[in-house]
């Protein structure tokens, strides 16, 4: 495969009709190991999952090239006294894996997100320690690793360390490319 121009990446949010190109990503096991989500098996599950949990979905969007969805990045705002922070969480397909997709749509986010909650002060992600490639596309997007948190998280039936990562609304976007929709 070519590598991707980067120009050609967007971020939307999710439409019933992207079910198939979904299906071809949340359907991956590769690609839903380091999320929460389960796989999913079927196209209705697939529908199910965009209508009932994606669309109404406060701040998630579909990863889009040339507008057909390949990963997704959402956004998950605390609340009550911690409003001020949210978490940011992401996936591409696989096939686009190693391409500076993700960092690409985390800049994006980065750009939109500072703006649609302009009382944000801090957006952190939460990364497994041995996903190396995710906690590079999380410092390539200009987030600083904070730290690790051992032992913090069960998922999947495995008890999990995780690295924190953290963006500041007084951050800078490492590139202006990011601006680019």
């Amino acid at each position: 495969m070519a590598k991707v121009d980067l120009s050609r990446i967007s971020l939307r949010p999710f439409k019933l009709t992207d079910v198939d190109d979904f299906l071809l990503w949340a359907g991956d096991n590769e690609v839903t190991k380091n999320l929460r989500w389960k796989t999913c098996n079927s196209r209705e599950e697939a529908l199910t999952f965009i209508r009932d949990v994606c669309i109404p979905h406060q701040w998630r969007r579909s990863i889009c090239l040339d507008d057909r969805s390949i990963g997704f990045v959402s956004v998950y705002r605390w609340s009550g006294d911690d409003s001020c922070k949210a978490d940011i969480g992401y996936a591409v397909a696989s096939n686009y894996w190693g391409q500076g997709i993700a960092t690409k749509a985390i800049k994006i986010a980065l750009s939109q997100v500072f703006n649609d909650f302009s009382d944000l002060l801090r957006l952190q992600a939460f990364a497994y320690v041995e996903n190396k490639a995710s906690q590079r596309v999380l410092e390539k997007a200009g987030f600083l690793k904070e730290g690790v948190l051992r032992k913090y998280t069960f998922i999947k039936g495995t008890v999990k360390d995780l690295a924190v990562f953290s963006f500041l609304s007084t951050d800078e976007i490492n590139s202006s490319e990011a601006l680019i929709d």
